[in-house]
């Protein structure tokens, strides 16, 4: 067992397609975790991550900050305590609609 306090983990910027994003890889493959990893995002006002899709899952808790999850379904507004589920190949975004960072927890399978 390890833990770490989230401040600890470096932050990199997100760029291909995405505005005003930050990182942070809390858990991963290098970390060593088998299965999972951890990511806390932290999206500026104005900002969005990549419109794009993958052939995995994604687990999403808001944690703070308002904005918009964009799917195929259209726009929902999003705020703390939400919890989203974006199923394998759906297109999908977040955007920060609110004066203050956007910031979530997304959970994904480690893939090779």
């Amino acid at each position: 067992m390890w833990l770490v306090h989230y401040t600890e983990v470096q932050a990199e910027k997100v760029d291909d397609g995405a505005k005003g994003v930050k990182v942070r890889w809390l858990i991963s493959k290098e970390r060593g975790a088998p299965n999972f990893a951890m990511r806390l995002f932290e999206v500026e006002p104005g900002g969005y991550t990549p419109h794009h899709t993958h052939p995995w899952e994604h687990e999403i808790f808001i944690l703070s900050g308002k904005g918009l999850a964009v799917g195929e379904e259209g726009e929902k507004p999003i705020g703390p305590g939400n919890v989203i589920y974006i199923p394998p190949g759906e297109r999908h975004q977040l955007r920060n609609t609110g004066d203050e960072p956007l910031r979530f927890l997304c959970l994904v399978p480690i893939v090779d």
